[in-house]
């Protein structure tokens, strides 16, 4: 029974990828003491099903067109899901090179080099070759495009399928420790370091921006000061992330611009944090009783949704909504955060903006901004294809590193970098790069499940022969795992938060960034009971996600 399911499934190679993530999904649901492996319980089935199906006497000639179409269903998912990766992070990356961007990132780039120096002195101490010392790289960082990275280099030195297995297996093996390690240093740094997160967490004014609940005050204003100052001298006078909305001045309902004056017994609406609004009433005046936001008797408030692609990629200020279309956006959702913007602020698609405006002018508004779901859900294929297919091509040109070394960005590299440009400028002309972020993070879910799938069973063969040949490689793994991901992330805490300065909070989100691991800063999150570890995690992931490619296949041509 299981020989003639196993036959059926090597002669529908397409419905064996889709089984593998049927069975490999329900598993990356299970969490064990709040951790889980994610995508990587597909790639641990595709690689169980793909030993099972490439068994030794089967057909030659199907085996390599099972190989053949896995490799174009993996570098396909590659390929889709680093292009949409680098375009949700491209402002993230870009805002790395701020002076407190740059210490993050070197404590990332510190630790990655003295990693892969160590990835050296065991491979060389316990006899790994280049691919097993890649993969091993690989999966204690929970990286799958740099081992996709990998897994390229190798075929195009003509590698077998046991070779060409010996990666994957090495980052399957490893992926379990780069998962837990970190987890276990989050929950020993907060005692060994003494800091009580919640105290921290209360003085990180300056790194909660965005990422504290919102609310509205009505402030009458009280200070004489304060006429002296514009809505934009205010915001700045304290760096306050605030936006004023509605102005009740004399039974008269106003909208303030960004060089709009208060004037004495002016009410006016304030949106922000509690600690922010709690000084810029301090500031100003005096908290009112009068709910003025629920005045609607002139002014209204409507949430919209962004599918107009004309307002994406302008700022704010230059849209200039108060004198233009006579509305102001009082707060931003872009995906499940909620922020409120200023004048550099730049809409994407599938943002939902609160915008205040007349109650008569609320259709225009909705027309303005677009309000589509139907628009929303389209992708524009246009500029997907046209990214992508630059990616691509970006990531077959040949790149000399002298001593006859010559390095690709292949297909993880490649399309990674041309997203990172392109996020960064929104658009170019009519032609809109980004797409929305629900879209967005579907399609590089379902790319990253193609790369995981199809990957795992091309090295199911490969792992077979492997563990048959040898089965002590599994604890010598493990163990080279652990010791890589404890000096690692040791080292992390010890540089970044001693060294650097930076709060622990902000540690656990550049920890978990280093090893580019969502279910490590959900851990962390809730180890510190704020979103902190966000602000870390943004920061460094993009520079975490390349030096892992590029470190990786430096491996290849640094072990013989």
């Amino acid at each position: 029974m299981l020989e003639n399911i196993l036959f059926f499934f090597a002669h529908n190679p397409l419905l064996m990828l889709f089984a593998v993530v049927a069975l490999g999904y329900p598993i990356s649901k299970i969490r064990i003491a709040g951790a889980s492996f994610g995508i990587a319980s597909i790639l641990f089935a595709g690689i169980a099903l793909g030993a099972l199906v490439m068994a030794p006497g089967l057909d030659p000639g199907l085996k390599k067109d099972i190989s053949k179409e896995m490799k174009l269903v993996y570098e396909l998912g590659l390929a889709v899901f680093v292009y949409g990766m680098g375009l949700s992070i491209s402002h993230s990356f870009w805002a790395a090179f701020s002076r407190e961007g740059m210490k993050k990132n070197a404590v990332v780039l510190l630790v990655m080099l003295t990693s892969t120096a160590l990835v050296v002195v065991l491979a060389k101490a316990m006899g790994f070759n280049a691919r097993y010392a890649a993969g091993l790289l690989t999966g204690s960082f929970t990286n799958m495009p740099a081992l996709a990275g990998v897994i390229e280099r190798v075929k195009s030195l003509g590698a077998g399928p046991v070779e060409l297995a010996q990666p994957t297996v090495a980052s399957a093996i490893a992926y379990p420790i780069g998962v837990l390690v970190p987890m276990v240093i989050i929950l020993l740094s907060s005692k060994v370091f003494r800091v009580d997160l919640r105290a921290e967490a209360d003085g990180l004014k300056d790194y909660q921006a965005g990422h504290q609940k919102l609310e509205v005050w009505t402030v009458r204003v009280t200070r004489p000061e304060a006429e002296s100052l514009t809505k934009r001298e205010i915001r700045a006078a304290g760096r306050f992330q605030v936006v004023f909305g509605r102005v009740l001045r004399k039974a008269e309902l106003l909208l303030p611009g960004p060089e709009f004056r208060l004037k004495l017994d002016d009410l006016v609406t304030v949106v922000g944090s509690p600690d922010d609004l709690a000084q810029v009433q301090a500031l100003i005046g005096e908290r009112s009783h009068v709910e003025l936001d629920r005045d609607q008797s002139a002014l209204d408030a409507t949430r919209v949704f962004v599918s107009n692609g004309a307002v994406v990629g302008v700022p704010l200020g230059r849209l200039d909504l108060v004198n233009q279309h006579q509305a102001i956006i009082t707060r931003v959702r872009r995906g499940d955060l909620w922020f409120v913007p200023d004048g550099d602020t730049v809409l994407e698609l599938g943002d939902r903006v609160r915008v205040t405006t007349r109650r008569d002018n609320i259709e225009a508004i909705e027309a303005f901004f677009g309000d589509s779901y139907r628009d929303l859900s389209e992708v524009s294929f246009l500029t997907f294809a046209m990214g992508l297919a630059a990616g691509l091509a970006l990531g077959q040109l040949p790149i000399p590193l002298g001593h006859g070394i010559v390095f690709k960005l292949g297909f993880a590299g490649g399309p990674l970098a041309v997203a990172l440009i392109l996020g960064r400028f929104h658009r170019i002309g009519p032609l809109v790069w980004n797409f929305p972020y629900s879209a967005n993070h579907t399609i590089r879910q379902f790319g990253l499940v193609l790369f995981a799938a199809g990957i795992g069973v091309i090295s199911g063969e490969g792992f077979r022969a492997i563990v048959s040949k040898d089965a002590s490689v599994l604890p010598l793994f493990l163990g080279a795992a652990f010791l890589v991901c404890f000096v690692a992330d040791s080292l992390t805490m010890l540089l970044g938060h001693k060294l650097f300065g930076i709060p622990l909070n902000i540690m656990f989100g550049i920890l978990a960034g280093t090893h580019t691991q969502p279910v490590v800063l959900g851990y962390a999150n809730h180890h510190t009971g704020n979103d902190l570890p966000n602000v870390g995690f943004a920061t460094v992931y993009p520079l975490a996600t390349i030096l892992k490619i590029v470190l990786a296949q430096v491996l290849l041509a640094l072990i013989p």
